[in-house]
């Protein structure tokens, strides 16, 4: 069996959230789980199935090369570049609203917890912060872009 979930569905689910005041809400199904947080990251992929047939290698989800980007290196005798993906298929923002600076520029120290951009993902904005303490190095996306699901957003030269 297949299990299926619509936008339908979810926007129930969120609805729920916003009425019970709830800050996150998991639903795992014969190998589907979705995870949706308030303020937070929303998760929504299939799970792994260790099942498959003895003698055939399983399927490992890749991402597509981008012949035209080129990924900044670290300078000799620096450490190796930390990259924030995106946590879901969504819209990518800079900014905490249309007028307001960006949260973050090249070049600029970043904080562990920090927030980077807003991914907007069915009309939740989900806060992007970052995982390490370090310099922002790249930013690979445009304000208003689309991004899908554990694209490059940042690459971050870690400090410590």
């Amino acid at each position: 069996m297949d299990p299926k979930i619509d936008y339908d569905e979810i926007n129930k689910i969120i609805k729920l959230l916003e009425e019970k005041n709830l800050a996150e809400f998991e639903l795992e199904v014969e190998g589907f789980k979705i995870k949706i947080s308030r303020n937070s990251h929303m998760v929504f992929a299939p799970l792994p199935q260790p099942n498959h047939s003895p003698g055939v290698p399983a399927l490992q989800p890749q991402a597509a090369p981008n012949p035209g980007a080129v990924e900044p290196q670290p300078q000799s005798g620096q450490a190796p570049f930390h990259f924030i993906t995106s946590p879901m298929v969504g819209t990518f923002y800079r900014t905490p609203a249309p007028n307001a600076p960006p949260f973050i520029e090249v070049g600029e120290p970043v904080k562990k917890k920090q927030t980077l951009c807003i991914v907007e993902a069915m009309k939740l904005m989900n806060e992007i912060e970052s995982d390490v303490d370090g310099i922002v190095k790249e930013i690979f996306i445009e304000n208003g872009k689309p991004v899908e699901f554990g694209k490059k957003l940042f690459a971050i030269l870690p400090t410590s």
